[in-house]
């Protein structure tokens, strides 16, 4: 088992290697030609050595005199190879690192293309801290064996060579070099058996140190408020414990192979010089034939191990090729289609017909929690609908559904007659936007995070943006204006403040359809009053839009033109807010634990349906 194992890595490893010459071949033909130049200046080194001893050395001290041009021609030849060798090296190195770090760039811009081309379901049932180490260390894992590839190959050359010098010169001495060589792979073969286990071992839990690092930081705030700093210490310290231990493992074999690897070439050598020398006393050789096969032997050593190096990294790369592949080969895309909407401003309509859809399961063999059932509901242009109903209902599955972040399972979401699955994402994105209620700022200044780098935005655009999000008197009072730095996640301004911009940066695109998904929860009443009338009506200043919002304050609702009121994932009313108030007793039930809620804060129950809960400590604008 462990040599077909062994096997299977070398194999995958050579096919990952075999991947990069194919997607890097002029960098890497560059890389090998330098490699191959070094190799063949070496064995012409141990040749001219062996030639400079014996024509030059030993009649120098047979004769008591140097002769000064055999001295020149000697020290000539020795430069010219010594030249010869650098411009190898430099073309190998330069060749080696250009390819390694081109990939690895190469391989996170793809890994991170297909981050955003995936559904936000395949996400859901992925940490973040696993995939941000799927886009660094697993890609960086995945080509670390390109960077002594080169070398590597070029030492086969020089392997071939020096072994036709040895055959050239003595067959007894070339059986010495035909035991040390297969032996030194021998034992690099055994190396790369034991230590692929180790490398995927630890390549895993680097993914899962990142993963638990990435989530206690992210949920800095809730660890913090309830005292749980020292369990999440204990937790990353465990983790990182058996990270250490895996890392000690590979370091300890590398610390028992190591020292053989060094010691068998110099083990050849010392047989080189006793074959060596009971052939020379026979007269089969010269001195000069000695020296150069005792020179090849010492300069040998360093380079074979470019061949060790190489297998003892495809574990390693292996290890992160596959965890780079499972995201570049992730199903569940949703592609786009090539129509676009009729260039307009006028507000586009929304229609939901017989609408399905279940959350896929984190384990695959697990049935998905169905959410959606036959919903069917219109939004007509211009108008204002509220989705309103208890947790779980699915009004925030709905507002996803209508910009597509995901797909019904059955029936069709359209925007003005057109399915949103036959849309461009240019198009859909310039007519229908969403401002989710749990709001997400960049840690960039206020222009920024408004604007986009969108083109046609600019600051007039945001300003008007910012006044209809009641955000124009805040931002203006800062320091720097539109210039103000927001901070991580815009950790400088209060939940209200952070709403308020995210519903600026929405409306800053000048959206035809905006879904809000209770968007001014953390907004005082009579500011989100002022809002959504701001927002119904172009006459002042407003988008002109058709609007769905989820909503649970009895003033945001009695805004809307139809409340749809949603039980258990279907349409069970819908109507005006008065009509519902008087004739469906859940309906009216439900705002008014909405409205007693808002009178007493301690006993109020956000309603967050679907998506994580707004962090704890988000201030409410008063």
């Amino acid at each position: 088992m462990a040599s077909g194992t062994s096997r299977e890595v070398l194999g995958r490893g050579l096919g990952v290697l075999g991947r990069a010459i194919r997607e890097q071949p002029r960098i890497f033909a560059v890389a090998v030609s330098g490699s191959v130049l070094f190799g063949a200046m070496v064995v012409a080194s141990a040749f001219v050595v062996g030639r400079v001893v014996g024509d030059v050395v030993v009649p120098a001290i047979e004769s008591g005199s140097v002769g000064v041009s055999a001295l020149v021609i000697a020290a000539t030849a020795l430069f010219g190879l010594s030249v010869l060798r650098v411009v190898g090296i430099f073309g190998r190195r330069l060749g080696a690192g250009y390819m390694q770090y081109r990939l690895q760039a190469d391989y996170r811009r793809r890994v991170t293309r297909r981050y955003l081309d995936l559904p936000l379901s395949w996400h859901h049932r992925n940490a973040t801290g696993t995939l941000l180490s799927n886009a660094n260390s697993d890609v960086e894992a995945a080509w670390q064996p390109i960077a002594p590839l080169p070398f590597a190959v070029g030492t086969l050359v020089m392997l071939v060579g020096a072994v036709s010098l040895l055959f050239f010169t003595d067959w007894a001495l070339a059986l010495v070099g035909l035991a040390v060589f297969p032996a030194l792979f021998a034992l690099n073969v055994a190396y790369s058996r034991r230590m692929a286990p180790r490398q995927a071992r630890a390549q895993r839990l680097r993914a899962e140190v990142s993963g638990i690092a990435h989530e206690s930081f992210d949920g800095a705030l809730v660890v913090k408020t309830m005292g749980r700093e020292s369990q999440e210490t204990a937790r990353f310290a465990d983790r990182t414990g058996q990270l250490r231990d895996a890392l000690i493992s590979v370091g300890r074999l590398r610390g028992i192979f190591d020292p053989m690897l060094e010691t068998l070439p110099s083990l050849g050598t010392l047989a080189v010089l006793v074959v060596g020398a009971y052939r020379l006393r026979q007269g089969a050789i010269d001195v000069a034939e000695l020296v150069s096969v005792a020179f090849l032997f010492t300069v040998l050593a360093f380079p074979v191990r470019a061949i060790g190096w190489v297998l003892a990294e495809l574990p390693r790369s292996v290890a992160g090729w596959d965890r780079v592949s499972r995201v570049l080969d992730a199903t569940g895309e949703m592609p786009y289609g090539e129509q676009r909407l009729a260039p307009t401003t006028a507000p586009a309509s929304l229609t939901f017909t017989d609408v399905g859809f279940a959350y896929e399961p984190a384990e695959a063999h697990l049935p998905g929690a169905q959410v959606l059932g036959e919903v069917s509901f219109s939004v007509e242009a211009g108008r204002t609908v509220a989705l309103v109903g208890p947790t779980g209902s699915g009004k925030s599955t709905i507002a996803s559904l209508a910009v597509r972040l995901v797909d019904p399972l059955a029936g069709t979401v359209r925007i003005d007659g057109v399915d949103v699955r036959q849309l461009t994402a240019d198009s859909l994105a310039d007519n229908a936007a969403l401002v989710a209620q749990v709001p997400f700022i960049f840690d960039d200044t206020i222009r920024a995070n408004v604007s986009l780098d969108r083109p046609g935005i600019d600051d007039e655009v945001v300003w008007s943006a910012l006044r209809l999000a009641e955000a124009d008197g805040f931002v203006a009072a800062l320091p720097d204006g539109l210039d103000t730095m927001v901070g991580e996640r815009g950790t400088s301004l209060s939940g209200g403040q952070r709403q308020r911009l995210t519903l600026a940066r929405a409306l800053a695109g000048r959206p035809r359809l905006l879904v809000l998904d209770d968007a001014t929860s953390a907004v005082d009443p009579r500011v989100e009053a002022a809002i959504l009338a701001g927002l119904r009506s172009s006459a002042t200043g407003g988008p002109g839009a058709s609007i769905l919002v989820v909503a649970y304050r009895r003033a945001t609702i009695a805004l809307a033109d139809e409340v749809i009121y949603l039980e258990q994932g279907r349409v069970l009313a819908r109507g005006t807010h008065s009509t519902l108030l008087a004739t469906v007793p859940g309906y009216a039930d439900l705002v008014t634990a909405y409205e007693q809620a808002e009178v007493d804060p301690e006993n109020r129950t956000d309603d967050y349906d679907d998506v994580a809960p707004l962090p704890s400590g988000l201030e409410v604008d008063r």
